[in-house]
């Protein structure tokens, strides 16, 4: 038995898996969907990025858990690869869901260029966390008028320190067992960071044909994927 521990991306929580957890427990698998401090209802709770690092190994431990296939999406992607070499042992694999994925000394908006000055504007404006998403940002990438309605009435601002702070990294990621989710809709290749990554033997390549939020658009799909994960 795997036990998922699923992260979704910026302005979300545990509720973004609430499709996707079911068929996963169906299987006969743990599924622990976990909400980052300063997000959902953990809101209010003040947040930088090695927060969200802690949030995902504290919860890892606190359950107990081993065989752990740790996922996450888009920007949890960035905590999610540091907490995945953090809980040694544990780690069967880590997925990246059409994630970023940290990069040792780097931030969130200083690997992602062509978007930094508009998330820093946002973050400066909103007191401090990025405004969250609306039905224009969801447009072209798979998801229905009410998914659309469903994903950006939960959506919550996001913590900007956990932008801004950089991510520290005690190994190479492409030592740790790694699957990357390139979702097509987002874009057809992966960026040239994760294209490095792909080349190790200890990372795979998978594909959906779907946009950025899979968990909503295609969560079957997105279930199936996970669980025909090797698990190392």
């Amino acid at each position: 038995m795997a036990n998922f521990v699923l992260v979704a991306g910026a302005w979300l929580g545990a509720w973004a898996w609430d499709d996707v957890v079911p068929e996963l427990r169906a299987a006969g698998h743990g599924a622990h969907p976990l909400t980052l401090s300063g997000l959902a209802e953990k809101r209010g709770v003040p947040a930088g990025q090695q927060t969200h690092v802690h949030d995902i190994v504290a919860e890892v431990e606190r359950l107990d858990l081993g065989d752990v296939i740790l996922v996450g999406h888009s920007y949890s992607g960035i905590p999610a690869g540091q907490a995945a070499e953090r809980i040694g042992d544990r780690l069967s694999r880590v997925v990246f869901v059409d994630a970023n994925v940290p990069v040792d000394g780097e931030s969130f908006v200083s690997v992602w260029p062509e978007g930094r000055p508009a998330v820093e504007a946002s973050i400066a404006e909103h007191g401090g966390f990025w405004a969250p998403l609306t039905a224009a940002d969801c447009a072209g990438q798979g998801l229905t008028d009410e998914q659309i309605a469903r994903v950006v009435g939960g959506s919550t601002p996001h913590p900007g320190a956990s932008l801004t702070e950089p991510a520290v990294l005690e190994r190479p990621l492409s030592e740790l067992p790694a699957t990357y989710v390139k979702c097509l809709l987002d874009g057809d290749e992966p960026s040239p960071d994760v294209a490095k990554l792909l080349t190790s033997e200890h990372w795979r390549l998978e594909t959906m044909d779907t946009g950025h939020w899979p968990m909503f658009s295609e969560p079957r799909r997105l279930a199936r994927l996970l669980l025909a994960q090797p698990s190392h």
